[in-house]
C-alpha cells in the first residue's frame, strides 16, 4: 500500500503516509506475542520507508495507541479481571477512546510536521514511561 501511495504522491510534490502500529510494538504484551511482533515490524517499515521516501518530500510516520476502546479491544474492556490487569499499567488510569488518536495524527499529517520523519508517536496515558 505505501509503494502505491508513494507513486501517486511523487507526482503532485510529496506527501504524509501514517501507519498505526501500537506500543506493543515496543513492549510486547502478555499472551499477545504474534500481534506485538506484527506490530514491531510495522514500527520497522515505518522507519525504512522514511529513509527511503525523504527525497520524495514524502514523511512516513507511525502512530502507536495504547488500550483504546474499539471493536477489537472489546474482549479486553468486558473482562474485568483483564482490564484491572491493563488498567494497572496505564498512568492516566483509564483507557483511550478512539478520537483521542487523532490530534496525533493531525499532527502528523499537518504542515506543522513537516519536518518530522520515521517518528513512532505514542498515545498510551503514559504506559511506556
Amino acid at each position: 500500500m505505501i509503494q502505491h501511495a508513494a507513486k501517486l504522491m511523487t507526482e503532485p510534490g510529496g506527501g504524509s503516509i501514517v501507519n498505526v502500529s501500537s506500543i506493543n510494538g515496543i513492549n510486547p504484551a502478555l499472551f499477545q506475542g504474534i500481534y506485538s511482533i506484527t506490530k514491531a515490524g510495522l514500527i520497522s517499515m515505518t522507519k525504512a520507508y522514511a529513509q527511503e521516501l525523504a527525497s520524495a518530500n514524502i514523511r512516513v510516520n507511525a502512530l502507536l495507541p495504547g488500550l483504546t476502546e474499539t471493536n477489537f479491544s472489546a474482549a479486553l474492556l468486558s473482562n474485568d479481571d483483564i482490564y484491572k490487569y491493563a488498567i494497572d499499567k496505564i498512568p492516566m488510569n483509564r483507557h483511550a477512546q478512539p478520537m483521542e488518536m487523532a490530534g496525533a495524527v493531525l499532527y502528523l499529517v499537518s504542515d506543522a510536521a513537516s519536518f518530522t520523519t520515521g517518528i513512532c508517536i505514542a498515545c498510551d496515558g503514559g504506559m511506556l514511561i
